[in-house]
Parts: structure tokens; C-alpha cells; sequence
């Protein structure tokens, strides 16, 4: 149903929330403009925002435009400063990232997830076409494919059916009233569509790069280039990222993907290019993340045999367990792990600048965090296997053999000295 409110029947022309599936569409426009000769893959970003200032200043002058596609530019990624209605919300945001801390070098590997790297490639759209983001996404990639439904603006999602978004509340699923985060947001996760037209965007995606009335979008090269690794992914979203999409190889197949959290909706997308097939999931609930991940695992299984199995479980002594624990800090959340009875116990809170937005915006502040138990796996992998995130995956980062750093839901966690 749309909502627990004002309840209809979902089908396929209702319109969810697609958060974060919305980057593969910028960096589809973003691969349009490198087609007809306007940008370059490898380019600096100062080529096309030279007013481009970042705490590192070394990290501003050699960051490329694929670095903001792949999500190695470096700097902490979670920047949700609203900078207003205008057709001038991008610039704004641009001139705020000069307050990201700077993680690892441009270019680096493993990837972190990096909102703010996308909402600039969205910029560099804007300075390109001279139009604000939402049009030129209209006229680059939404308009030549058909996609009518595929929509950022509320004042026209409002005149048609639509999923409102529910987040948990005293143990109780409540509607979100609010919809849009903010118009800067658009580049990184700004869309709403059916499924309908996400079935059609796996189609062109997996296809030779034209369009429904067989005009040409993309070059075949192109379309496939965006489906090649490009940089080592976090784990809990594949195994490597290519220019946007995340892969992964499943039982010797290729998965090509992404997904999409907001303020209470979740997406899912999976495309299976070497046989033709493709899964959409939208749910509209915050609590829908485990659903996604069992459906899609449950359909991969039942119709194509692939089966995602876990790396085995690693062998560790307390000691080694101990050597895990700590807490390790990220820009939205604190995260402590404690070894317990023999168990490694992982607790996720928000951060103050978490709290202190999600107060601003009248959205509901966790409760105390709730224990979820995880499994170490070879390799650093661990996954949750008790617990509200139940099924998703981590990882333990060493340097020079010893754990600075975790790994969770695609974001760093620097771990806190001990004391």
C-alpha cells in the first residue's frame, strides 16, 4: 500500500523514492557530455570548477572527474547542508565542501561512499549545459528515453500516485511528511520513479547504448565502460565500483547494481547483463533493507541459480576477537564493536551533527542502539547476523597489520585511540 494514512494498492506505475539509484543517472548524463567531447573521465575537476576550494588543497588541484563518479575522491562524503530552493543550490553546496575532513588521497582504494563527490559532478553538469541539474537530467538522459515518470519535482509527483515513506516510532511504523531532502541533493539521490521506468532503465542499461525509438544515447563502448571495475567497492555494496555501478561476481555471473535509502524508503536494482535479466524492489519503509536483501537473494536463487554464498567463517581466539573491539567514528554515526561471551556485539549511534539534523528536520532521534551481533568471515568480511541489519556486511581495514578502520553500510569509521 502507498500509506498506512491514506492506503492504495501499489502496481507498477506507482512512484517510490529511489535515493541513491539517482547517481547512476548522473553519471549517465555526466558519460552523454563525455560522448559529444564536452568532458574527460580523467580530467582535473578544476577543469570545470576551478572555484573548487577543499580543506586538502593538494587533494582540490588532483581530484579527477572519475574520482567523483567511483567514490575514491577522499573527503567524507555525508555533507546534508540544505542550501536552499534556487537554481544556485548546487554552487552553494559546492563552496560548502570546503569543511570536509580529507580520509584518504584521491584515487585510493578501498572506495567510501561519497555523496558530496556526486552532488559535485552534478555541479559540473550545470556548468557544461549553463542549466540547472534537474533540466539538464531532463534533456540529456530522462526525455530521449521516455522515462515521463522518473521525477524530482514534488509539485508534479504530487499529482500522481505515489509511496509515502514510514519510519519506526515506539516500536510503531509512522508516514514521513516530508518528501524532497533538499534540492542540492538531487545529483546524489534526488529522484523518484516506477518501476515501470526502472525497468526500462535496466533495459537501456543493459543494452548497446540506444534508446526505445533506436536512437543512439550512448556509444556501445561507453554503456559497457560503466559496467567495467574501475576501483575496489566497500563490501557491503559489491566487489568493485565501475562509473557509478557497483559488480559483483555471484557464482561466476556478473551483477551490475545499485540502491537507495531515504527518510523512509528503500530501493534496490539489479541487472544481470549476460542474461538479460533485471530486478527492481521498492519498498516504502525504513525497515525494508533486510526485505530487499532476502527477495533479491531469494530471486537470483529461484530463477537464474546464483546463489551468493559467504566466505567461510574465520577462525579467531579471544584475543584476536579483543583486537577487533573499539570504537571508530564516522560523520554520521559512532559505532562501538565489544567482543562479548565469545561474540563480537556491533552498536550504531547517531553522531551529534546526525542528532542535531535529524532535530532540525523533525525527523524522530534513534533510541538507544540496539545490539547486533556480527560474524567474522576471512579476509576482514564480517557480516550481522542478529540484529536490525541482519544480513548486511562489513569489514575490518588494517593498516600495516594493525585495525584503524571499519568498514559499515559503505561509510568509514575511524577507529578512536584506546581511553
Amino acid at each position: 500500500m502507498t500509506s498506512l494514512v491514506a492506503p492504495l494498492q501499489v502496481d507498477g506505475s506507482t512512484l517510490f523514492q529511489i535515493g541513491s539509484t539517482t547517481k547512476t543517472f548522473t553519471a549517465t548524463a555526466v558519460m552523454r557530455l563525455i560522448d559529444e567531447g564536452r568532458l574527460d573521465l580523467e580530467a582535473p575537476v578544476r577543469a570545470y570548477v576551478p572555484e573548487l576550494r577543499l580543506k586538502d588543497e593538494e587533494a582540490a588541484s588532483r581530484v579527477l572527474l572519475i574520482h567523483l563518479l567511483n567514490h575514491t575522491a577522499g573527503w567524507s562524503g555525508d555533507l546534508y547542508d540544505d542550501t536552499g530552493d534556487g537554481a544556485d543550490a548546487l554552487a552553494r553546496y559546492v563552496r560548502r565542501m570546503r569543511q570536509l575532513d580529507q580520509q584518504f588521497p584521491p584515487g585510493a582504494q578501498p572506495a567510501a561512499y561519497n555523496n558530496a563527490a556526486v552532488g559535485l559532478a552534478g555541479r559540473i553538469v550545470e556548468k557544461v549545459t549553463g542549466m540547472p541539474f534537474d533540466r539538464a537530467l531532463r534533456a540529456l538522459v530522462l526525455d530521449p528515453l521516455g522515462l515521463q515518470n522518473t521525477l524530482f519535482s514534488a509539485n508534479e509527483i504530487m499529482t500522481r500516485k505515489f509511496a509515502v515513506g514510514h519510519v519506526e516510532r515506539n516500536g510503531r511504523a509512522v508516514a514521513v511528511s516530508r518528501w524532497r531532502p533538499f534540492r542540492a541533493a538531487d545529483p546524489m539521490g534526488g529522484l523518484s520513479s516506477t518501476v515501470d521506468d526502472q525497468l526500462e532503465w535496466a533495459r537501456f542499461h543493459m543494452g548497446d547504448g540506444t534508446g526505445p525509438d533506436g536512437k543512439r544515447l550512448l556509444a556501445r563502448k561507453t554503456i559497457e565502460l560503466m559496467r567495467q571495475p574501475s576501483a575496489r567497492a566497500p563490501v557491503a555494496l559489491g566487489d568493485w565500483v565501475g562509473v557509478s555501478w557497483f559488480l559483483r561476481d555471484v557464482d561466476g555471473v556478473r551483477l551490475v547494481g545499485h540502491g537507495g535509502t531515504t527518510e523512509g524508503q528503500q530501493s534496490a536494482f539489479q541487472m544481470l547483463p549476460g542474461r538479460g535479466f533485471a530486478t527492481v524492489i521498492n519498498t516504502n519503509s525504513i525497515l525494508g533493507g533486510r526485505l530487499n536483501r532476502e527477495l533479491m537473494a531469494w530471486i537470483l536463487r529461484t530463477f537464474l541459480g546464483v546463489e551468493d554464498r559467504e566466505p567461510p567463517v574465520a577462525r579467531l581466539s579471544n584475543e584476536e576477537l579483543g583486537e577487533l573491539a573499539g570504537t571508530y567514528a564516522m560523520e554520521t554515526a559512532v559505532v562501538s564493536v565489544s567482543e562479548e561471551g565469545g561474540n563480537l556485539v556491533l552498536r550504531q549511534s547517531p553522531s551529534a551533527s546526525a542528532r542535531r539534523r535529524l532535530r532540525r528536520e523533525g525527523m524522530p532521534v534513534p533510541p538507544d542502539p540496539r545490539p547486533m551481533t556480527i560474524r567474522v568471515l576471512e579476509g576482514g568480511i564480517f557480516t550481522i547476523v542478529e540484529g536490525p541489519s541482519s544480513g548486511s556486511r562489513g569489514e575490518f581495514i588494517r593498516t600495516d597489520g594493525v585495525v584503524t578502520a571499519l568498514n559499515i553500510g559503505s561509510r568509514l569509521g575511524f577507529r578512536r585511540p584506546a581511553g
